[in-house]
């Protein structure tokens, strides 16, 4: 419980019914912070946060609140928003409802912190955060894949110059989903459906956008070609439908600097790798490779010096020849890092710059993925300013 000095924050909370508003936002976030207390602030006390569930579903409302001792959830949102102590709204619903729910919670004064995309196109986007800075509200976009142990490790090695001047980056995502006919489906169907905001080009494009631009250099160009591989899927009540999405994509991006990223991002693929995303950098002085947790790295004084020959089997064990990065400090679920910084933003006024006018970097990365696909050419990537 909280204490008596402690300050209270209502965050209402919109589509933590399904998997990673449920998973990453309440349980691993929201109420792990509850579970240690509170959250420190600057004059010492302790922030308590305070989450109202929204959703469309009752039944699993109810459900919900029930199994983890919560007491307030609505299926109407004006309501939630009009509640004497919400001072945050997040969103982790269907796409293609985001932008009106953002829309008005900015209108009745809201701080947003909000999941990606946060619109279905650019000009949507610049719209929310315009109305946020004219509103005075702070806004927050998820950046998760920042605050994953790999990727820090990863950021370290760029920023102490381990790699030189850095040649490539190759990045590969993703894992079969299963079609949902004799085995569920781990995705729901609407990511399938374009009409509903899914794809995803649109959905991880966005993830990219910051992962490249945060630890490697600026955008410069994007190439992209997108597939709908499977053309013909089962949703949640085991119906079929016709697919109007990208269940894949291959996207190569032009860097500062001269730097090639390549990155596959597929729903239809089997793993072989050692986690479900992983990039390579390759360097003059060295080379990474990072996932969501290991980071292994090999250096220009301790590479070895292969030689291709088809005509004997191998006999090196190449990933033998790779040094670990240790962890070097401990490593929350970058989910709740990310809303610690962002709580810390609204109450303490603490810098926070990952914002809609970010979130809306994002959305234009993934409109000119989609755009490139369809003119089956590269674009460029001007810049995006308000």
């Amino acid at each position: 419980m909280a204490g008596t000095g402690d300050r209270r924050i209502g965050i209402v909370m919109n589509g933590v019914t399904g998997r990673m508003g449920h998973r990453q936002h309440l349980v691993r976030s929201i109420l792990a912070i509850r579970a240690e207390g509170g959250l420190p602030l600057a004059d010492g006390t302790r922030l308590w946060p305070e989450p109202v569930l929204v959703g469309r579903n009752a039944a699993k409302l109810q459900a919900l609140a029930e199994a983890h001792g919560l007491e307030r959830w609505t299926t109407d949102l004006d309501a939630a928003l009009a509640e004497p102590d919400a001072e945050i709204y997040f969103d982790a619903q269907v796409t293609s409802g985001r932008a009106a729910a953002i829309r008005a919670a900015i209108a009745a004064g809201l701080h947003v912190y909000t999941e990606k995309p946060v619109a279905a196109d650019v000009a949507g986007a610049l719209e929310l955060a315009r109305a946020a800075r004219d509103a005075g509200v702070k806004a927050g976009v998820v950046q998760d894949k920042l605050f994953l142990p790999g990727l820090r490790k990863l950021d370290r090695l760029v920023r102490g110059g381990f790699f030189g001047r850095i040649l490539s980056v190759r990045g590969e995502f993703g894992y079969w989903v299963f079609e949902g006919d004799w085995q569920e489906a781990q995705r729901p169907s609407w990511n399938y459906r374009a009409e509903d905001g899914g794809g995803i080009i649109t959905d991880m494009f966005c993830h990219w956008r910051y992962v490249l631009e945060e630890i490697f250099a600026p955008i410069r160009s994007v190439q992209c070609l997108g597939a709908t591989h499977v053309a013909r899927r089962f949703d949640e009540k085991g119906r079929p439908y016709e697919c109007t999405a990208d269940d894949a994509a291959y996207g190569t991006f032009e860097l500062d600097g001269g730097i090639v990223a390549q990155i596959n991002s597929s729903w239809t693929t089997r793993v072989f790798r050692d986690e479900l995303v992983e990039f390579q950098v390759d360097g003059t002085e060295g080379s990474a490779v990072a996932g969501l947790r290991r980071c292994r790295v090999q250096h220009r004084s301790t590479t070895p010096k292969p030689v291709w020959n088809p005509d004997i089997p191998a006999t090196e064990d190449f990933r033998s020849q790779w040094q670990e990065v240790p962890d070097n400090a401990e490593m929350d679920n970058g989910f709740k890092a990310q809303w610690e910084l962002f709580l810390r933003h609204v109450v303490d006024d603490e810098p926070f710059r990952w914002d809609l006018l970010a979130g809306a970097r994002g959305v234009q990365l993934a409109e000119l993925g989609l755009r490139s696909w369809a003119d089956g050419r590269r674009l460029a990537v001007p810049e995006l300013t308000l």
